[in-house]
């Protein structure tokens, strides 16, 4: 027989109103993203890996780790933008075996570009105060330990 402890705990009406809520921002963000690297020819997860590489170069498989994918699916992608002259191929300094991807100079500007028109949570934000973002950031940097 459970003891009172042993059950769940129920979330209250603010918590699923607040899991509702992130919820609904984080379906917003993607559907900005998937029209904002459209606009680019690109799909959504060539966007994303061209934002990883605009900030540094990474091997395969470390891609592959923060995309949450398979190597071979990272490999397709890197084709891909490397094809449009968005990435390129280059050895690891520290282990030549091992090949990073790169952001070319025109793929940095591409990530920019999209990242410049992301504009859904800028907008909303701006209308916060300064102590409201800083709360909202802190909030959200604790929720992600």
């Amino acid at each position: 027989m459970a003891t009172p402890d042993a059950t769940p705990h129920r979330p209250d009406a603010l918590t699923l109103e607040v899991v509702e809520l992130i919820g609904s921002v984080v379906a917003r963000y993607h559907e900005e993203y998937e029209e904002a690297a459209a606009g680019h020819a690109l799909t959504g997860a060539q966007a994303k890996l061209l934002s990883l590489l605009s900030l540094e170069p990474l091997p395969m498989r470390k891609l592959a780790q923060r995309l949450k994918c398979e190597p071979s699916n990272v490999t397709g992608i890197v084709d891909r933008l490397e094809s449009r002259g968005l990435a390129e191929r280059r050895p690891d300094p520290a282990d030549r075996r091992v090949k990073l991807a790169a952001a070319t100079a025109e793929g940095r500007r591409v990530a920019r570009s999209l990242r410049e028109s992301l504009r859904f949570a800028r907008e909303p934000l701006a209308g916060l105060s300064e102590a409201e973002r800083v709360a909202l950031r802190d909030a959200l940097r604790r929720m992600l330990g």
